[in-house]
């Protein structure tokens, strides 16, 4: 059996064995197989795609790749959330301890920055000594003691997705429903949930750009997790704008840390509420979405769940002195403001050319080697249905040089859209699929 044929088979559209599937992951995982043929690989799927037998055959040879949690002494109900990636979307760092607050342990094992779209664990680690490289006893043990934790893949755990993520970032390959399907799954079989919520993103800020496209990755997640014996419920939710105000890494921690206090931005504190409304339901611990709603409501407003990032931030090596005053974190030298060209009403802000800007910033990757820059990030001013005025600033655009802070503003010229009249508000929850 050779890689190069199997790549051949799959670009000329054809279904790949399960043995064949076994034969390339193990083989890319050992080194056998090198990057370039993953990738001429990862592009056949993209441009052929895969069924769905193949598609949980290669979920299952990446779980096999490495190392399954064993979260058997831990006390449940496990149940974790996972979003397919947004444009300043911290949606995760306020949800793990509401849901923890409400009595649910949430092993949450995240990903980093992937195209326009940032990390959870790079805006965690932007919070100084903060590590997400915690060994397998040492995430039990938050797990236990505070009711989440937050990891990475670690070279033991799912390495096969590991290596493949950080190649589809970089070679045009991250919009394909079956491989974002075995990626988003093999991370959650391994960590050890019992049930899993995913919030699906559709827009311009996402990887899927229509309905169309959100419902297809929705169902296939949905269905590859019943194939895994989990339950599973996606939210398709709406990434045609920036998810609050703040898109970075420690600058959205900072957003965190606001709505953890109970005056975040509606549109976060909406979503975080609604996806643990339905962990709740999932974890037996609410009758409805909309109980369970109003149960994380209570939690973020009463400052049970803040109490509880605290703890964690300290458990994982994080300065807490620095998101008690967060002055004291990671902040670029350099602001800049947009201003607005001529008045009017903001109509729209293009989530895709935010996420672009923050690129350009260094709160991303271009690269796979490229590092992220904590204190880099763009401050919205004037958000949709905002009235503006000619000159008034629609965002502050925060970065280490004056070359990267001029090219920033650039691609933001393009992000708002200004119309005479206040634009029809969009929902943010734009539909829910469950195994019924």
């Amino acid at each position: 059996m050779r890689a190069v044929d199997l790549i051949m088979k799959k670009r000329d559209s054809g279904s790949l064995e399960g043995e064949e599937i076994d034969f390339l992951v193990q083989g890319f995982s050992r080194g056998e197989i090198p990057d370039y043929q993953m990738s001429a690989l990862l592009m056949a799927i993209v441009l052929r795609g895969m069924n769905a037998q193949e598609t949980a055959r290669l979920t299952e040879a990446m779980i096999r790749s490495g190392d399954v949690l064993d979260l058997s002494g831990v006390p449940g109900p496990l149940v974790d959330k996972h979003s397919t990636g947004g444009v300043g979307d911290k949606i995760s760092l306020i949800l793990a301890p509401v849901a923890a607050a409400c009595g649910i342990r949430v092993p949450m094992m995240s990903g980093r920055s992937l195209g326009h779209t940032g990390g959870t664990l790079d805006k965690l680690e932007s919070i100084p000594g903060y590590r997400t490289d915690l060994s397998p006893e040492r995430f039990r043990q938050g797990l236990s003691k505070i009711g989440f934790a937050m990891i990475g893949q670690s070279q033991r755990i799912v390495p096969a997705d590991r290596r493949m993520y950080a190649l589809r970032d970089v070679t045009g390959t991250v919009e394909s429903v079956p491989l974002i399907t075995a990626s988003i799954m093999s991370k959650k079989f391994a960590e050890g949930a019992e049930a899993l919520v995913f919030d699906v993103k559709c827009g311009s800020g996402a990887f899927m750009k229509n309905r169309e496209q959100a419902r297809e990755l929705a169902e296939s997640l949905v269905s590859t997790g019943r194939r895994l014996g989990r339950k599973v419920v996606a939210v398709i939710t709406d990434m045609d704008q920036p998810l609050g105000r703040a898109v970075g890494n420690f600058i959205e921690v900072e957003e965190s840390i606001d709505c953890l206090h109970g005056r975040g931005p509606a549109d976060i504190v909406e979503l975080t509420c609604r996806l643990v409304g339905w962990m709740l339901v999932l974890a037996g611990k609410a009758p409805s979405p909309a109980d369970g709603q109003s149960q994380a409501a209570r939690r973020l407003s009463d400052g049970t769940a803040w109490n509880l990032f605290l703890q964690n931030v300290e458990f994982q090596g994080g300065r807490t002195d620095c998101v008690l005053n967060p002055e004291k974190g990671p902040h670029a030298p350099i602001v800049r403001p947009l201003l607005a060209s001529s008045s009017g009403t903001v109509n729209r802000i293009d989530a895709f050319q935010v996420g672009l800007a923050s690129v350009v910033l260094g709160a991303g990757r271009s690269r796979k080697e490229d590092v992220v820059l904590p204190g880099v990030g763009i401050m919205i001013r004037k958000s949709t249905g905002e009235a503006v005025t000619e000159s008034d600033e629609l965002c502050l655009v925060k970065g280490e040089s004056e070359t990267q802070v001029q090219e920033a503003l650039r691609v933001l010229a393009r992000a708002w859209e200004l119309a005479e009249r206040e634009p029809q508000k969009r929902p943010m929850v734009l539909e829910e699929i469950t195994q019924e």
